[in-house]
């Protein structure tokens, strides 16, 4: 970090800022199938169906959690958000598995010994394959008809076995991101095409889960922080939208589902990695750019746009803030941590404008499964050792946690 970065830094007081990093289950953990604890996702069914990547064991994090553990430790977090199976922890409708839910208390208390303070999102993309129809698509998922009932009684079972041990409860991940690719985008469960329809009814009914969770959450434990984590890019306009109507509707899948349940929400979680130009030629190419101002993905790397997208959230909705997920895929870690910097640098930047930002997470902590790109978008601080299945820190997992150790 510059002189001029550690300076943003020291105009605002840092001793209670989360540093954290971000996963998920089904990027991170192996199935660990035995007859006895047998489950499985709809994502599971679309790669049986050869319409995603094959997934494997992941990193094992099921099996071996500690490999994780071990790496947050090294690098000091003070926060980790992860998330929980649904379909691992109820394989059956109402049919709950007991010793899944114990591993994932025994999860969070480890975090918690260690002096990482447990982050739980509740959902994370995936739904149990009992949600999932495949023959009925309008059925599946948040419109199957049963989704309601089971969604609020799971979340019940699993705030209530956390107990004390976990105050931060993230409902879900990007729920606009993922009905957006779902309904219109059509590359996740249930794959559908331009189906304005559904995709409308999805973010009603994604809204009104959140906020039974939320409601739920503070019955159990009204100290709780309810996070929500939204997919949260900066949108610019581009010169073909001459009515503004790509522009527009990329605005709405920003924020309708955040308007919706902001009021129940104690954080507002921003989840970036990019800005990008709302029109036909930049949106279908951009997996085809290349060079030192893009991911990987084909993603504009802009950290401007980090610092005004905190600015009009923070404006919008009059709420402290977090940076829930940010990273880059690169194979390139010197680009990682120019990256990193730069996107620190806005945070602070925004902080020392009055913004109220209350943590960073790094997505991730390491390479993982990232959904139809396969295991191609490399993320992570570390990889995995493929011997040992130790978690290799990259040179930019050290500099994070230089900057972690400065300022906490």
């Amino acid at each position: 970090m510059t002189a001029a970065q550690r300076a943003e830094w020291a105009k605002v007081k840092t001793g209670k800022f989360a540093w954290g990093i971000s996963t998920s289950s089904y990027q991170y953990e192996d199935p660990d199938l035995k007859p006895s604890d047998e489950f499985s996702t709809d994502w599971d069914v679309l790669i049986k169906q050869g319409a995603a990547p094959a997934k494997g064991n992941a990193l094992y994090t099921w099996s071996d959690f500690d490999k994780d553990l071990a790496a947050l430790k090294r690098i000091g977090v003070t926060h980790y958000r992860f998330s929980v199976e649904w379909g691992r922890i109820e394989p059956h409708p109402g049919e709950y598995d007991e010793a899944v839910i114990r591993r994932y208390v025994g999860m969070a208390k480890k975090l918690k010994a260690a002096g990482i303070e447990p982050v739980v999102c509740l959902w994370h993309f995936t739904f149990p394959d009992w949600l999932y129809d495949t023959r009925h698509r309008a059925r599946s998922n948040w419109l199957n008809p049963i989704f309601s009932e089971r969604w609020k009684a799971y979340v019940a079972k699993i705030v209530a076995a956390m107990g004390p041990t976990v105050r931060y409860y993230a409902p879900q991940n990007e729920p606009n991101g993922q009905i957006t690719t779902a309904y219109i985008a059509g590359l996740w469960p249930p794959a559908e095409v331009a189906n304005f329809k559904n995709y409308n009814r999805a973010v009603e009914v994604s809204a009104q889960a959140f906020r039974d969770c939320a409601a739920i959450v503070k019955r159990e434990n009204p100290k709780a922080l309810i996070v929500c984590v939204e997919a949260l890019p900066w949108w610019r306009h581009a010169p073909l939208d001459f009515t503004w109507a790509i522009w527009d509707f990329m605005e709405q899948n920003n924020f309708t589902h955040l308007d919706k349940i902001y009021d129940v929400c104690d954080l507002i979680g921003i989840n970036y990695y990019y800005s990008e130009t709302a029109g036909p030629i930049s949106m279908l190419t951009v997996g085809s750019r290349h060079g030192p101002n893009y991911t990987m993905m084909g993603w504009d790397i802009d950290p401007e746009g980090l610092y005004k997208q905190i600015r009009f959230v923070g404006a919008r909705y009059g709420k402290p803030m977090m940076i829930t997920e940010n990273g880059i895929a690169t194979s390139n870690d010197d680009k990682r941590i120019r990256y990193l910097r730069e996107h620190l640098a806005a945070v602070a930047r925004a902080r020392a404008d009055g913004s109220d930002v209350r943590g960073y997470f790094h997505w991730s902590l390491a390479d993982n499964y990232e959904w139809h790109y396969g295991y191609k978008a490399t993320f992570g601080l570390s990889h995995m050792d493929p011997k040992t299945l130790d978690r290799v820190l990259k040179p930019s997992a050290i500099y994070y946690r230089d900057i972690i150790h400065e300022h906490r």
